[in-house]
């Protein structure tokens, strides 16, 4: 999984062990951390196309992973650490 190195997430609220490496950008690398177990947190953009965070959404809660929505693709990309925005992304174990 990439995994990015400056993420700053979440400004919402310091979260226990959050580490830079543990962090996964784009909802491909979310929806395989998810999938396998391994998302503990979820943060997905609100006006993000619904087509790729409605899907999201319905896996995290049938995983029962919190969803933290953020208001725009743009500022949880960059607090992800990158240039563009996300639509998704998580923190990891």
């Amino acid at each position: 999984m990439d995994k990015k190195k400056d993420c700053i997430i979440p400004k919402c609220g310091a979260l226990e062990g959050l580490e830079p490496a543990n962090v996964v950008v784009g909802a491909k690398q979310l929806k395989k951390a998810v999938a396998g177990g391994t998302a503990r947190y979820v943060f997905l953009a609100e006006n993000a196309d619904p087509a790729v965070t409605g899907p999201l959404a319905d896996l995290c809660r049938k995983h029962q992973i919190h969803i933290t929505w953020i208001p725009t693709m743009q500022e949880l990309g960059r607090s992800c650490g990158i240039e563009v925005g996300a639509a998704a992304a998580a923190v990891v174990r």
